[in-house]
């Protein structure tokens, strides 16, 4: 029993007799799955080349335990070859069913042009269609901008709608739940920037001065940014996936239907949790970037925990935490607007949320790099 199982899963197989000089016989044997490889048609080409030469082509299925598609498939490619070379193709040794199956595979012809064929653009052609495309997501960025402002304006006029609950919510998941993650990435930073700070100084007899390093830097620049990088991958891509979400669902064409303003009842409250939490965050990265690399310059460095925190004392300036907080909230600003950007953008698919969170990571850390050169040239200039 065994041995008759294994003869009927065996694989397909494919060969080439001949009964007269002028006919060639194609021999189909054994199970024909998808899964497994096809024969090659080698064979049987170089048969009908002879000598002698073959005039018809016949089929012989005896053997034939069973069949998919992959037969079908092979078939067609037997018959494509026959009339290329101009061979008479008796299916009379096929199955019936197999025989059917060929029939309406073959039945209505290939329609000229239906198969897709890979067309290189000239280079300036795609040139012209990536900048066109770049100001027309220009233009949609802008004008979703202004619909906030418009949004915001009614906000502080006390007309906007929306639900105070979710404020809440969205300001403790912008605020408490990213603590950890914060507190990690931050302390790290500031003892990386104390590590390679005291490389550098060590070469003067200054490692002191480290302390004053790692505290204006990372008041003046890398607390805010640094924090501004993780909300964007975290709390950005979650408003992007959320809103794509609702509009796959339509549960943004809802609340218009509702006569409920998207921007309103879905934007500003993320737009005014992510803004409020901001700066208490980058005050908290500030601090435990500090506390960082005071572990550095107290455990390698050698320096007194009272010395660390008198330079750091020094260093730190009411002007350099300010400027600390003012990017804060402008990068909090940048990123819940691109998150809702990209969410509002969304198409109806889940491969389109996927995508428009991938968007709105990108699109908040280019956005948070431009910001922070345009306020570093600005601060630099008036204060």
């Amino acid at each position: 029993m065994h041995g008759i199982a294994n003869e009927q899963h065996r694989p397909g197989e494919l060969r080439c007799s001949r009964p007269t000089a002028d006919t060639l016989r194609v021999e189909l044997a054994g199970y024909w799955r998808l899964q497994d490889e096809f024969p090659a048609l080698t064979d049987v080409e170089q048969a009908i080349e002879g000598p002698p030469r073959v005039q018809r082509l016949t089929f012989e299925t005896t053997g034939l335990t069973g069949w998919d598609s992959s037969l079908v498939t092979v078939l067609l490619n037997l018959l494509a070859l026959g009339a290329q070379r101009q061979l008479v193709v008796d299916q009379a040794g096929l199955p019936e069913g197999l025989r059917r199956l060929l029939h309406l595979a073959t039945a209505v012809p290939e329609r000229q042009g239906a198969r897709r064929q890979a067309i290189r653009e000239p280079f300036l052609d795609r040139v012209g269609k990536e900048t066109l495309g770049l100001l027309a997501s220009v233009g949609d960025m802008l004008g979703f901008v202004g619909e906030a402002v418009l949004a915001l304006l009614q906000f502080l006029r006390g007309r906007a709608r929306f639900r105070r609950v979710e404020f809440l919510m969205l300001m403790q998941e912008c605020g408490a739940q990213a603590l950890p993650i914060v507190t990690l990435i931050c302390f790290l930073v500031g003892a990386i920037l104390a590590f390679i700070g005291s490389v550098q100084l060590a070469m003067f007899g200054a490692q002191i001065y480290v302390a004053n390093l790692v505290a204006m830097a990372m008041a003046l620049e890398m607390g805010a940014m640094m924090t501004a990088i993780i909300m964007a991958g975290r709390t950005g891509a979650t408003f992007a996936a959320q809103l794509g979400t609702m509009t796959v669902n339509e549960e943004i064409d809802a609340l218009t239907t509702l006569g409920l303003s998207p921007m309103e009842f879905l934007v500003v409250p993320r737009m005014l949790a992510l803004v409020t939490m901001m700066p208490l965050l980058t005050l908290y990265a500030d601090l435990l970037g500090i506390l960082g690399g005071g572990l550095i310059g107290i455990a390698v460095l050698q320096i007194s925990p009272v010395e660390y925190f008198n330079q750091t004392r020094a260093a730190l300036t009411l002007s350099a935490c300010a400027q600390g907080l003012i990017k804060g909230s402008v990068y909090g600003m940048l990123v819940a607007l691109a998150g809702c950007l990209r969410g509002m953008q969304c198409g109806r698919s889940a491969a389109a949320v996927g995508q428009a969170t991938t968007s709105a990571v990108v699109t908040s850390i280019v956005c948070i790099i431009l910001a922070s050169a345009i306020l570093t040239v600005i601060f630099f200039r008036v204060l």
